[in-house]
């Protein structure tokens, strides 16, 4: 019966031949710097970002949640910054949840 199968798949000769170790490592690199370069790095890029913005954050600035609720920094501490969205209305939030600080001006020009 083993004539209809040929003799190299018989003896289960390897499929690549020598040079599949080589392509394998290759390939594995090549993966690791897409993941790198597509996915890490611009992660990493805005993360840094998101930090220089939140530290850069003052008394009396205007800025934007990450819910999208405008006002102005009237109090900070190391983890919470405090807000004035209108006249005698405060609130709290967590630093890490302010998205983009706003030129002066913009909650009068709303």
């Amino acid at each position: 019966m083993s004539f209809f199968i040929s003799p190299a798949y018989a003896e289960g000769s390897a499929i690549g031949g020598p040079d599949s170790g080589i392509f394998n490592i290759i390939f594995l690199v090549g993966f690791g710097l897409i993941f790198y370069f597509f996915m890490w790095r611009p992660q990493a890029k805005r993360a840094k970002d998101h930090k220089n913005l939140v530290s850069a954050i003052g008394k009396g600035d205007e800025v934007m949640t990450s819910g999208g609720i405008i006002g102005k920094v009237v109090k900070l501490n190391d983890d919470y910054v405090t807000l004035e969205v209108s006249e005698g209305t405060q609130l709290s939030f967590q630093k890490v949840h302010i998205s983009a600080a706003l030129p002066k001006g913009t909650m009068k020009s709303i």
